[in-house]
């Protein structure tokens, strides 16, 4: 009587931890943060409060320190050559007033492109990160340089992609890519986007 009743203890105490160990692992899955983009290999990341993305690290791409990148920008990443910047990724955060959706976002960034740009694409995408957060849209363009700045040499034409969303606390973001014109390829850019994680 003594033996079955010290079994059923055990039994009971075991059935409690397994119990507990399954409820504990699904408040971890349930807690957790949301699931982060995939960054290709060879690739470095900007990572900010709102938003983290890919830059090609591989392709001679290195983030700028925050001392000498511009106040507009949360953080960059500059490929240069001989001096001359040839691509740039560039992340922007509460960049616009009165932007409460992607649309309003990508409006406003949109506006920075700048004259000149010819748009070729602008369409929904669905980031990582925060669900609230993921809707996002995407702007495919093309530009001409002007030379000034340590840009390419005037009439280099450039490729573009923003992506613009709002985070899930309500920050506007606009998450740019600018390269010389066949330096990244189509599948370069579409990793570009697939590697931004919005918070």
């Amino acid at each position: 009587m003594t033996l079955t009743l010290t079994l059923t203890l055990t039994k009971s105490t075991a059935l409690g931890a397994v119990c507990a160990a399954a409820f504990g692992l699904t408040l971890l899955t349930g807690c957790g943060g949301a699931p982060g983009a995939s960054v290709p290999d060879g690739w470095g990341t900007l990572d900010t409060p709102s938003v983290s993305v890919g830059y090609p690290e591989d392709r001679g791409y290195a983030e700028q320190p925050a001392a000498e990148r511009g106040e507009a920008n949360a953080a960059v990443a500059l490929r240069e050559e001989g001096g001359v910047r040839t691509g740039m990724v560039s992340v922007q955060l509460d960049f616009a007033t009165g932007v409460h959706d992607a649309g309003e976002a990508a409006a406003a960034a949109g506006a920075g492109i700048g004259l000149g740009s010819t748009r070729k694409a602008t369409r929904d995408v669905r980031l990582a990160g925060e669900e609230s957060a993921r809707g996002a849209r995407r702007i495919d363009y093309e530009f001409t340089s002007t030379g000034e700045g340590r840009t390419p040499a005037k009439g280099t034409r450039m490729t573009g992609v923003v992506v613009a969303g709002v985070d899930s606390k309500d920050v506007p973001f606009a998450i740019r890519v600018n390269a010389v014109k066949g330096a990244l390829s189509p599948s370069d850019l579409d990793a570009f986007v697939g590697s931004v994680t919005v918070k």
